[in-house]
């Protein structure tokens, strides 16, 4: 099987998903060389619907056995196997004790890493970018110029909840994330891209229910109520049959910020 190699820095993997697009055939998957720069790989692939489940490694449940953890970017794929109504085999790994048989299909040990074609793809952004090139029905495509809604909201979100002083901006940094896009949702809403379903959603939602959980159990913190739009927002892609399926556990949630919190 022929391979097509194209160097792409993270800013450009978008454009560069654009031209593949067009390119019928493929498969695209982040690889690392021994400078740490990514490169896409492209590799054959049929459009045709899967014969078989989908295999995906996610993380497992570090409180119950044989339950799904709290990998955010793991739901977000599942979330997008779910939606696109694919069917899938969730294989579950204990990332504080990988097995042999999971580091040799992904050396670099990380979640979630699925199989297309008999070739393991990592990366959620990749994944996603995967199916829904591979599977455009239903489609879950975010409009570009709607792309980065809400896309400081984690990182804003996990600098409060490691912060140890109250008075180091981090908490007026998440709420005028949050303000920001409870305003967009008001104007633009109920979700990012209207009434559809897409795929910020899917990437945004279980960002949001680790915010809502671990700030609450950890800075007895919770959404103001004056974002009524943000709180809707979360109550709807909450409530979702695809989300309550591929949610983690809230104690699973707990631990697994731990670290952060305490370290």
């Amino acid at each position: 099987m022929s391979t097509v190699r194209i160097q792409a820095s993270a800013c450009a993997l978008y454009s560069t998903f654009n031209h593949l697009r067009h390119r019928p055939n493929s498969v695209v998957s982040v690889c690392r060389n021994a400078k740490n720069s990514s490169a896409l790989k492209v590799l054959s692939m049929s459009s045709s619907p899967p014969s078989a489940p989908f295999e995906i490694c996610v993380k497992a449940s570090i409180t119950t056995p044989n339950k799904l953890g709290d990998c955010p970017f793991c739901q977000r794929v599942l979330l997008t196997l779910e939606e696109k109504h694919l069917p899938y085999d969730p294989k579950l790994v204990d990332l504080t004790n990988k097995p042999e048989w999971f580091l040799k299909i992904n050396a670099e040990g990380k979640v979630p890493v699925i199989k297309l074609d008999e070739k393991w793809v990592s990366d959620s952004d990749i994944i996603t970018q995967i199916l829904e090139e591979k599977y455009p029905s239903p489609p879950l495509v975010t409009p570009p110029e709607k792309a980065t809604v809400g896309s400081k909201i984690f990182s804003t979100f996990i600098g409060f909840l490691k912060s140890k002083d109250p008075n180091d901006g981090t908490e007026q940094a998440l709420l005028s994330e949050l303000s920001s896009f409870n305003d967009y949702l008001k104007e633009n809403g109920p979700l990012v891209n209207g009434k559809d379903i897409s795929a910020a959603d899917l990437s945004l939602g279980p960002k949001l229910y680790h915010l809502e959980i671990a700030l609450g159990h950890y800075k007895k913190w919770k959404v103001p109520d004056s974002l009524q739009s943000l709180k809707s927002y979360m109550k709807d892609i909450f409530s979702r049959e695809s989300f309550i399926k591929t949610r983690a556990q809230p104690q699973d949630v707990i631990e697994g910020w731990r670290p952060k919190v305490e370290g």
